[in-house]
């Protein structure tokens, strides 16, 4: 990165730096900008008071498509890579679908340089971090690259999806928010009352109660754009107020950035139906059901009477980081007779990708 650019990087990121140190200063600036609290419902919207989810369901079916665009961001890694290339097979597939509100596509690529991939994907090209800035934690590149592609795309659709490269959409998807309300999958590992007192150094008391923040990462999360541009800055400089935090770094290890989006959001008062319909994760989740996404970030390991020896390398295994440097070969093995459906599934459609995408492997 030249000079010039190296020193525009660093403008931007001190002037966004800037902005959330008000944000989160201010007590006279209330941040709720109309949006709705679970106390405060719309009217003829209910809520569910422990998942906090729209009961009433015919508010989503809108005459008008309320379309999305779905945001992927990625390094130029050959494990992100071929995880990008299957999860756009997959978004294709399922664009059009009945009952789709699906819009464009977008892989956020945070390296600052093309790759050879750019005519297979749609992508934008972001700069990373400068050099040392991430201290290791390169997931910190990811709202950093939210911020730039926010502020230069031209982004046609008034939603955006954000999702990660280890995702498989399994049917169209609807725009699932409503309402001024985020749509986002509630994680349990993700709790805020737990670590309430690390995260009153990012949400202070005079912001409400620490309930308002949700248990939720940044993905998958469908947000109005407009309400992603206000948060993207604050939630890249939490992460990095949180990476620089002693107690916050050990508290929260590798989910750091997600507890940082949760803050982001709940600091701009956008709130979030939490939808667990949204995904599934195997092996844990078994059947595919009525989700909409399979995110396949742990290992599947099985003996070949079909149960699941996690934490131990299986007879039969299906795991991502097996594949770090190589993409997986076509035609992966099934699993054995007994194996959830929800594995079968994601290896049945890792094939399909594999065996249809041009080139794959080279």
């Amino acid at each position: 990165m030249g000079f010039g650019n190296f020193f525009k990087t660093l403008l931007i990121i001190f002037s966004v730096a800037l902005i959330t140190y008000n944000i989160i200063l201010s007590a006279n600036a209330p941040l709720k900008q109309g949006f709705p609290g679970p106390k405060t419902p719309p009217s003829g919207f209910l809520i569910d008071p422990v998942i906090r989810m729209p009961t009433d369901r015919s508010k989503l079916n809108s005459p008008r498509k309320r379309l999305f665009h779905t945001a992927v961001t990625a390094s130029d890694s050959v494990y992100n890579t071929w995880q990008c290339r299957i999860m756009y097979y997959w978004f294709k597939k399922f664009k059009d679908g009945l009952g789709s509100e699906m819009g464009g596509f977008t892989r956020i690529l945070h390296s600052g340089k093309p790759d050879k991939y750019m005519d297979e994907i749609p992508t934008f090209i972001a700069n990373p971090l400068p050099s040392g800035l991430d201290q290791g934690y390169i997931v910190l590149n990811r709202p950093w690259a939210f911020v730039q592609w926010l502020q230069q795309a031209d982004i046609k659709e008034d939603y955006v999806l954000m999702a990660e490269p280890d995702h498989i959409i399994v049917k169209p998807i609807p725009n699932l928010s409503i309402d001024g309300l985020g749509a986002a999958f509630p994680f349990f590992y993700i709790e805020p009352k737990k670590y309430e007192s690390i995260l009153r150094k990012f949400f202070p008391m005079d912001k409400g109660p620490i309930t308002n923040v949700d248990p939720i990462g940044n993905s998958p999360v469908i947000v109005g754009k407009e309400a992603l541009r206000k948060i993207a800055p604050t939630w890249m400089n939490v992460s990095l107020a949180m990476k620089k935090d002693p107690e916050a770094d050990k508290g929260f290890g590798w989910v750091l950035e997600m507890y940082a989006y949760a803050v982001a959001s709940a600091l701009h008062g956008v709130k979030n139906i939490l939808y667990k319909d949204f995904m599934i994760q195997p092996p844990w989740d078994t059947e595919v059901g009525n989700k909409y996404i399979i995110h396949y970030t742990y290992g599947c390991d099985y003996d070949l009477k079909g149960k699941l020896t996690y934490g131990k390398i299986g007879e039969w295994r299906f795991d991502k980081r097996s594949y770090g440097d190589v993409p997986p070969p076509r035609n992966l093995s099934m699993p054995p007779a007994g194996v959830p459906e929800s594995v079968v599934t994601l290896v049945k459609m890792v094939n399909e990708a594999t065996s249809n995408i041009p080139n794959w492997g080279a």
